[in-house]
């Protein structure tokens, strides 16, 4: 595999950061460029962020001057993750594709765009195909809301085995999934905030086109029915969900079990650097998955499942773990970039 030269924009946020620590002994890909808001142009990136990891900032990237986030900041990467903002990404994304230069997005400025393949390689990593007609120049692939990925991932052995018609979800999301801009220590101690804007909405809409088809003509969402409620909870990091879902097949929990543990996906036995050896891990205990002892399951990428049983009023219920800043963000933009990789789909700008 030859090596990649990328930028990060909106590297100095919390998803940015975690792209820095990731990328650090990546073998495919290197850091040629860490983009950011105004205010932090010309400055050394170690001077510009407020590093939040417990790894150390790599050398090689803390003293790299942070440039804009535009076509000419970025023009001898070959791809830019993009860790920005949705409005700014509305605007910065689109203009970096024209400049022929992969975007491997983390935004949801252009997840539900008709031209747009919206991934998580295991669950729909075909959709790439809309991408081969233009193979060679710029495009812009997404990975879904951080808490759609772990969801997404549960349910797709279901689907392909039952057919998921119908759910109703609940979650339980972290306070880092809110950025560093997210709500203060006040609002969230001793407390559950019933609210997060925009967050059921995404649920309700990305499943559809995750768990759908794709042809090189256009994607064709599944048929699925949500209806989710949204909930910040006093943890860090880990976004658990509970889940009641009906299946357009009956199945028992331990048909639903085997499904799940013998999943794999669309990977077909490529090997990724950032894929977890099994996706989905099933734990039988009663009072599993916990966020804070399972959000770190492969690595953070790594989604576990638990408390499968019955449903009195649709079909199985069950619970999901992922971890929101690995698999639900940084982690599953840098899968994606390896997907497109090994399938030989990202523009060659630079050697290496």
């Amino acid at each position: 595999m030859r090596r990649y030269d990328v930028g990060i924009a909106g590297a100095t946020g919390l998803v940015g950061q975690r792209l820095v620590a990731r990328l650090a002994a990546h073998p495919w890909f290197r850091v040629a460029a860490v983009g950011a808001s105004e205010r932090s142009i010309g400055r050394p990136y170690r001077e510009a962020v407020r590093w939040m990891l417990p790894a150390s900032l790599p050398d090689d990237v803390a003293a790299r001057p942070v440039v804009s986030c535009g076509p000419e900041d970025f023009a001898g990467c070959d791809v830019v993750f993009s860790a920005l903002d949705t409005p700014v990404a509305r605007e910065v994304e689109p203009a970096l594709a024209r400049a022929g230069i992969a975007v491997i997005s983390n935004s949801s400025a252009f997840r539900m765009d008709p031209d747009v393949p919206l991934v998580i390689p295991e669950v729909n990593g075909r959709h790439v195909l809309r991408l081969e007609a233009r193979a060679g120049s710029g495009f812009i692939v997404t990975n879904p809301n951080c808490t759609v990925t772990g969801l997404a991932l549960a349910l797709a052995p279901l689907h392909r085995a039952f057919g998921v018609t119908r759910l109703v979800v609940a979650t339980m999301q972290s306070i880092s999934g809110a950025g560093i801009e997210g709500p203060r220590a006040i609002e969230t101690l001793d407390n559950v905030v019933p609210f997060i804007p925009g967050e059921e909405e995404k649920i309700e809409a990305e499943l559809g086109k995750l768990l759908g088809e794709a042809s090189p003509s256009g994607f064709t969402p599944a048929v699925v029915r949500v209806a989710a409620h949204c909930h910040r909870v006093p943890t860090v990091d880990g976004h658990l969900v509970a889940v009641s879902v009906e299946l357009a097949r009956g199945a028992t929990p331990e048909a639903a079990i085997e499904a799940i543990e013998a999943f794999r996906g669309d990977l077909g036995g490529t090997e990724l650097p950032t894929a977890p050896a099994r996706p989905l891990t099933v734990r039988r205990e009663p009072d599993r998955p916990q966020t804070r002892l399972d959000r770190d399951e492969a690595g953070g990428m790594g989604v576990v499942v638990g408390r499968v049983r019955t449903c009195p009023v649709l079909t199985l219920r069950l619970v999901v773990l992922s971890h929101n800043m690995v698999r639900g963000a940084a982690g599953g933009t840098l899968l994606n970039a390896e997907w497109l990789a090994s399938r030989d789909l990202l523009p060659r700008r630079t050697r290496g």
